[in-house]
């Protein structure tokens, strides 16, 4: 059994330091937003042993990843609320465990890995540090089985999305804080970018397009994932498509800067999330299709039929500069 205030400090990890997911998780129905913070409180605890300011030696970070995990499966006894009610909420809507490890070695992984050869290798990245989240999102909606086996590959998806979304906005942010780069190293070779020229943020035309492919690709992801949005239960819909809103809104920042996010980092306004938040609830309430409203609030992003500009792996969506 979860508890108040267990809950109360998932909200408010979440509201310091994910606020673009907190206006959306709001939308929850109580018995979504509940757990939901709680799941949050978790990520953000493990996230943090490998990205603090201050981070411990690499094997007292190993060490505290592996407390977390055992503590997480309710494999030991712990003190701290969060774990606690992770563990508890784990149990209640029978998230796999496979989906806990998964998550967990990612953010492990992070502590020795801080560069990617191929997009590959980064999905098989994400597919903790994201794509299980995603999952552990559907497990807590608790769908009957139809329904979660349609919604889980979109589920995947749309967790990739968001996390593409973040690595694309924050270049800069990863070299200084954390001496990372995430964009695949063979997308910016084949623009003709060293890995040296983004540790040095150096940005040009090059970079401009590396970014670019990464971005038409990212947009492929949420059409891939906001069509599986109508498979969730009818009062979850609503949050989950403004999440997609607002993380897919930093594309149309990004544009606006050229893809420069080398030189500095977009972010939303406090106004801006609060427009979206009115236009998609106000389009929602006419048109209760997820996909449909997605394109109509999101304009730029086009739709799955029009607007479509061609990278060099595909059709994405294309968004006016």
């Amino acid at each position: 059994m979860v508890e108040k205030t267990q809950v109360a400090r998932g909200k408010q990890i979440q509201r310091r330091t994910g606020k673009t997911f907190h206006v959306a998780t709001r939308l929850l129905p109580k018995r979504i937003r509940h757990p939901t913070y709680v799941l949050y409180g978790f990520f953000r605890i493990a996230d943090e042993v490998v990205d603090a300011e201050d981070t411990a030696p690499p094997d007292e970070q190993r060490a505290e990843l592996d407390r977390l995990r055992r503590a997480a499966l309710g494999e030991r006894e712990t003190d701290d609320p969060v774990l606690e009610a992770f563990a508890a909420v784990c149990d209640e809507h029978d998230i796999p465990d496979e989906d806990v490890h998964a998550f967990v070695d990612a953010m492990a992984s992070d502590i020795d890995t801080d560069r990617y050869e191929t997009y590959d290798e980064l999905e098989s990245y994400m597919d903790g540090s994201a794509a299980a989240v995603g999952r552990m999102m559907t497990a807590i909606m608790e769908l009957d089985e139809e329904a979660e086996a349609k919604a889980l590959p979109h589920a995947t998806k749309l967790g990739e999305a968001f996390q593409m979304t973040n690595f694309i906005r924050d270049v800069r942010e990863d070299v200084v804080e954390r001496d990372r780069v995430y964009l695949p190293l063979e997308t910016l070779r084949r623009h003709g970018v060293s890995e040296e020229q983004i540790l040095n943020l150096e940005f040009d035309d090059n970079v401009a397009a590396a970014i670019r492919e990464e971005l038409v690709r990212t947009e492929r992801l949420y059409e891939e994932g906001v069509a599986g949005i109508k498979y969730l239960p009818e009062d979850c819909q609503l949050a989950v498509l403004l999440a997609a809103v607002l993380y897919a809104d930093h594309h149309r920042l990004v544009r606006n800067l050229r893809y420069d996010t080398v030189s500095t980092t977009p972010e939303l306004s406090f106004v801006r999330k609060i427009s979206l938040l009115v236009r998609t609830r106000w389009k929602w309430q006419w048109n209760k299709d997820p996909e449909a409203v997605f394109y109509e609030v999101c304009g730029g992003f086009g739709s799955a039929h029009e607007h479509r500009e061609r990278g060099p792996h595909g059709p994405g969506i294309a968004q006016s500069d």
